[in-house]
């Protein structure tokens, strides 16, 4: 299953499948499949003016991150936080054996922030390589190298370090929350995230206080033409419609409690 979502992702993110109605244009073409050929370059042409050009990525990634609002005080007291994976360069740390961080690194910013501030709580970093060779360092690893930098303790952290997709982050934590005896831990990922994060570990009967982080939008983001980060619009885009994916698979196999979480 890890592997068919990972390929297929390949080929359905925007700009790929934009290529591939431009090939299957001109293969159409070619046969002579005038109307069929017009018909599939003209919705690439969509996709791309879509995706690019447009803030319709950014405002699907503003309801992503809007959905679970970020608590306006720290907590109290704080137990445990649970950190997802997904925010280092797993490939150049491997290669380099340093510690570079990615779009996402703000998880762990926050995480490192209320660590010093509480000093008493554990860290549980879930994230293994989730790549499709399965060879490099993951992030639970990468923390164990970070988080010490800081004056944060290798006693307080616990690697979850197999995990490779969201599903697995929350059952691999449940059974490492289990046997550490630790519940209500705050849930650290980013905004896009959290409604699929939820949703999973709602499912599974896990305790956690969702605590969104790494926004990508500023909240105001209304329907309109953009010319200016044709690049910044489609990674957006791709990101959205990814989580969009993975909530409307995750709700198709049973493993979310609900399609839309909040």
């Amino acid at each position: 299953m890890f592997l068919i979502s990972k390929l297929v992702w390949i080929f359905a993110q925007p700009l790929s499948l934009a290529f591939l109605l431009v090939f299957f244009a001109l293969i159409a073409g070619l046969l002579r499949w005038r109307a069929l050929s017009i018909l599939a370059a003209t919705a690439s042409a969509l996709i791309l003016f879509v995706t690019l050009y447009t803030t319709a990525g950014n405002l699907m990634m503003q309801g992503l991150e809007q959905r679970f609002p970020k608590p306006v005080a720290d907590p109290q007291s704080l137990q445990c936080m649970i950190v997802l994976g997904g925010a280092f360069e797993n490939e150049v740390n491997t290669a380099r054996h340093g510690i570079e961080f990615n779009a996402g690194a703000d998880r762990f910013v926050e995480a490192l922030r209320l660590a010093q501030k509480f000093p008493q709580s554990r860290i549980l970093v879930s994230g293994g390589d989730g790549s499709i060779s399965g060879i490099y360092e993951g992030d639970a690893a990468a923390s164990g190298r970070f988080f010490p930098l800081f004056g944060i303790g290798r006693d307080r952290l616990i690697e979850e370090r197999q995990s490779r997709t969201t599903f697995e982050n929350a059952v691999n934590t449940r059974e490492f929350l289990a046997g550490q005896g630790l519940s209500h831990c705050l849930l650290i990922t980013s905004g896009f995230h959290m409604p699929r994060s939820v949703g999973i570990f709602r499912k599974l009967g896990i305790d956690i206080v969702p605590w969104p982080t790494d926004y990508r939008t500023d909240g105001q983001v209304r329907l309109t033409l953009d010319f200016t980060q044709p690049n910044l619009n489609a990674q957006n885009m791709a990101t959205a419609i990814r989580e969009w994916y993975g909530l409307i698979g995750y709700y198709l196999a049973g493993r979310t409690s609900e399609l839309y979480p909040r």
